[in-house]
């Protein structure tokens, strides 16, 4: 049935649907005590959620969230935030069909860094901001693939870095607001990353100190060594979400959201107790603080995000489009299951709390949920920034122990062959990828030189020099050449 859609707005959120849980908290007492920057589907579905719960509860009036976008592009997202007074709809997908929407109310403001870059940091320089928190993607914190250091030669980093430069990066934003802070007299605020990087925490302190040494060297060790930077995992499977969302928000609960997210039942967060200017009482909305976050990030790493990466690009090669697509397919859900049991679980330390096998199965039905159709494409974007982090450091802590490596050896191929740029029903896949044409003209090598993927050691170490692997790898990319990506599944599942 349809219901005639109310534009989403401060005023019209008493007019809303009874099915659509709307916020009974009073926004104009709700002050900014996170500023957080990269404002995308994920933090909405995540972070903004799990502040949005206290706020229902009464908790943490002094938390709401400053959004900033820190791109050009995200002025959509600018617009579309300030036309509803920062309100938005998550709706939740459950696998039978039943949709749980509910409208956030936890962002109260939103800056966009390219337009007024001054009031980004001075907002963050305020004795009112406690946390700052990161969501950039794991390429936004600028580490060098072979050293492991800060990028310095990035461009961003270096406009930033000119004298009497505006800051344009999240990092050049970031340290000013720091430096302003320390000027002043005023303690640093936190810095808490939510990105997939393992060791996010000290990722961020150690490349931004870096970055702040590069300007000033008291203010790279200051950074260093007075400010927090604890580490967190956190867990949404989040989709992008399209105009078929939109319009199925406002047929069927009556809500006109102009970018509402989508998201799984499923959230989690874990989360590295140390925040010294506080925090909100974040264990009340079912957050997981603990003392070591480590063997969480490596599960979560190597068994999500890693089996990410075996459904992508051998599913978009066999024909399909959508993770639940691959995870319904018996070849490749045995295929997953037998990458999670014998080549990524043997590389964990024991995770406190956690059944392993439970969670495994609990994955494997997270991604069969036919009502979040992920795209398999988004699943394949940016591998030069995903596959290094989250699949290599399982192959190498295999090929170390002496154990199998072939089913992790033909996703590698598999991204070899998807950066060939055409699928094997010989239409043309766009590859998503800052190192796009780095890894296309590798992967065209291959027919001269089959190795020629794997000897960008940025990316793979020094894997090509491991007969061990590369026996592996050949045979994997033999097998997607001639028999195709199913066959290659079946033949190790």
């Amino acid at each position: 049935m349809t219901v005639p859609a109310v534009a989403l707005s401060a005023a019209a959120v008493t007019d809303l649907p009874p099915a659509v849980a709307a916020p009974g908290y009073d926004r104009s007492r709700v002050t900014t005590g996170i500023v957080h920057l990269g404002v995308g589907g994920f933090h909405r579905a995540h972070q903004a959620v799990y502040v949005d719960r206290l706020l229902r509860r009464g908790l943490a009036s002094d938390w709401g969230i400053c959004g900033v976008g820190v791109l050009p592009g995200d002025v959509r997202m600018r617009d579309a935030l300030t036309a509803q007074d920062h309100l938005y709809t998550v709706v939740v997908k459950h696998a039978d069909g039943r949709l749980e929407p509910q409208v956030v109310g936890s962002i109260v403001d939103y800056l966009l860094a390219p337009d007024d870059p001054e009031a980004v940091v001075e907002r963050m320089a305020h004795s009112s901001t406690r946390i700052v928190s990161l969501t950039v993607t794991e390429g936004g914190y600028h580490v060098h693939r072979v050293t492991g250091r800060l990028d310095a030669d990035d461009p961003g980093l270096r406009a930033d870095l000119a004298p009497r430069a505006v800051p344009r990066t999240a990092f050049g934003l970031v340290v000013e607001a720091l430096a302003r802070r320390r000027a002043r007299g005023l303690a640093p605020f936190t810095v808490m990353s939510c990105d997939n990087v393992r060791g996010n925490g000290d990722v961020a302190r150690r490349m931004m100190s870096a970055f702040a040494a590069l300007r000033d060297p008291e203010l790279g060790d200051w950074v260093a060594t007075a400010v927090a930077f604890p580490d967190s995992m956190v867990d949404r499977i989040t989709p992008v979400t399209t105009d078929d969302d939109r319009a199925q928000l406002a047929a069927r609960f009556g809500v006109a959201d102009r970018w509402p997210v989508v998201c799984e039942p499923f959230l989690q967060w874990v989360l590295e107790d140390r925040f010294p200017l506080g925090r909100p009482p974040l264990e009340a909305a079912g957050v997981q603080l603990v003392e070591d976050v480590g063997p969480y990030e490596l599960m979560k790493l190597r068994l999500l995000n890693a089996s990410h990466q075996a459904m992508a690009y051998l599913g978009y090669l066999a024909g399909y489009r959508y993770a639940h697509e691959v995870a319904a397919d018996p070849v490749f859900a045995r295929f997953l299951r037998g990458y999670m049991d014998d080549e990524a679980t043997p590389t964990l330390p024991p995770v406190p709390g956690v059944d392993l096998d439970g969670y495994k199965a609990t994955l494997l039905d997270r991604f069969a949920n036919p009502e979040i159709r992920d795209t398999l494409a988004r699943l394949c974007a940016d591998s030069s920034d995903r596959i290094p982090t989250w699949l290599v450091p399982v192959v190498t802590a295999r090929l170390a122990a002496g154990g199998a490596v072939d089913r992790a050896a033909l996703v590698i191929a598999a991204w070899a062959r998807y950066a060939e740029g055409v699928d094997e029903q010989g239409r043309p896949i766009e590859v998503v990828d800052r190192l796009r044409d780095r890894v296309t003209a590798a992967a065209a090598r291959q027919a001269a030189d089959p190795l020629a993927f794997l000897r960008d050691r940025d990316l793979f170490g020094d894997l090509v020099d491991d007969p061990r692997f590369t026996r592996s790898y050949l045979r994997a990319l033999d097998s997607l050449h001639t028999g195709g990506a199913l066959a290659a599944v079946a033949e190790r599942a």
